[in-house]
């Protein structure tokens, strides 16, 4: 089913300025126009721009989404190296995930000692 750039912001949550951007940069490749001019998404776009949000959203620079939209591009015979991307993807969000959560029990330790400042007697000193 085609859909209408505003169709696709709407579905994915983007604004159309980022389908123009993902376009102008080589993120999206063959995206069918209309006699006027006006682009026209397939079921496969959506999939594909919601792959590359997704990418995006977790971190992804630009130039290696650049790179693994290249690989879509390519087809078949660049499966592996797509995976092997996606890996390294996984790997780096484990890594931030890991690190968010050590910053999360930071904050809950904070947490947990204010709270218990709250019945201190006055003149106690603030832990590190």
């Amino acid at each position: 089913m085609p859909y209408s750039p505003g169709e696709v912001a709407g579905k994915l949550g983007v604004s159309i300025d980022t389908l123009r951007y993902y376009e102008r940069i080589g993120l999206l490749h063959g995206i069918e126009r209309t006699s006027g001019g006006q682009r026209v998404f397939s079921d496969d776009d959506l999939g594909r721009i919601g792959l590359l949000r997704c990418l995006r959203d977790s971190g992804m620079p630009i130039a290696r989404l650049r790179r693994f939209a290249e690989l879509l591009h390519d087809g078949d015979e660049a499966a592996e190296q797509r995976v092997q991307l996606l890996a390294e993807h996984d790997r780096e969000i484990d890594e931030k995930v890991a690190r968010l959560r050590r910053e999360q029990q930071r904050v809950r330790e904070k947490i947990a000692w204010y709270r218990a400042e709250t019945v201190r007697p006055a003149g106690s000193k603030e832990a590190p």
